[in-house]
């Protein structure tokens, strides 16, 4: 079971959990965090959620710093991993934080069983959310809210201070999710059938709106 597997399995099951909202929910491969990890899939709707796969062909090693980033930023979070990781995994990840088990049938297809759903994450930090904006996506929101005077030319660190302690945790929750939903120059897959796995490093986001069903 290699990596490309769970992915694939993992992209055909969320088209198809969020199929009824398409409009509303976009996907993002290898979103980085804070220059800290890179989040498998992220998917951004009404929510904030990271997908942490763990192929079986994978180890352990990065989970404990990857469970924490996780936790600073995601609303909720889930692990997809192979049956061999499983319990060594749950032994690291916190409790709030869904599990999905990946395993691979007689015909070699992964398929994928919800062991445990995630439930939501109280333990967010605003300093590491607001880090997620680019520089002038915090320009543009500090600007919206009268709050540019002084700062305009200033580094993106002194922006994201501003801006974080500025506005409620529920607030920056939801700009932060706007604006990376709103991008446009990250690269998208216009059909979900042709992902073959040679995807360039970074982030690379895909549209369930352009995404072929059925």
């Amino acid at each position: 079971m290699r990596d490309i597997d769970v992915r694939r399995a993992l992209h055909s099951h969320l088209v198809e959990e969020h199929a009824s909202e398409r409009a509303r929910t976009r996907f993002v491969d290898e979103l980085e965090i804070c220059g800290e990890v890179r989040v498998d899939v992220a998917v951004l709707n009404g929510n904030f959620t990271g997908y942490e796969l763990k192929s079986a062909s994978d180890n352990l090693s990065r989970l404990p710093k990857q469970a924490a980033m996780y936790s600073r930023v995601f609303d909720y979070a889930v692990l997809v991993v192979a049956e061999n990781h499983r319990r060594s995994a749950l032994a690291i990840i916190p409790s709030w934080w869904g599990v999905m088990v990946a395993c691979t049938t007689g015909e070699g297809i992964v398929e994928l069983a919800i062991e445990r759903p995630s439930v939501f994450n109280n333990q967010v930090e605003a300093d590491f959310l607001v880090r997620l904006l680019w520089r002038d996506e915090a320009l543009s929101e500090l600007t919206r809210l009268g709050l540019d005077r002084g700062v305009r030319s200033k580094p993106k660190s002194v922006l994201w201070d501003r801006l974080a302690k500025s506005v409620t945790l529920t607030d920056l929750r939801e700009i932060v999710r706007l604006h990376l939903k709103s991008r446009t120059n990250w690269k998208v897959d216009p059909t979900h059938s042709e992902y073959d796995g040679t995807w360039p490093s970074g982030a690379r986001q895909w549209d369930c709106r352009q995404t072929a069903f059925g």
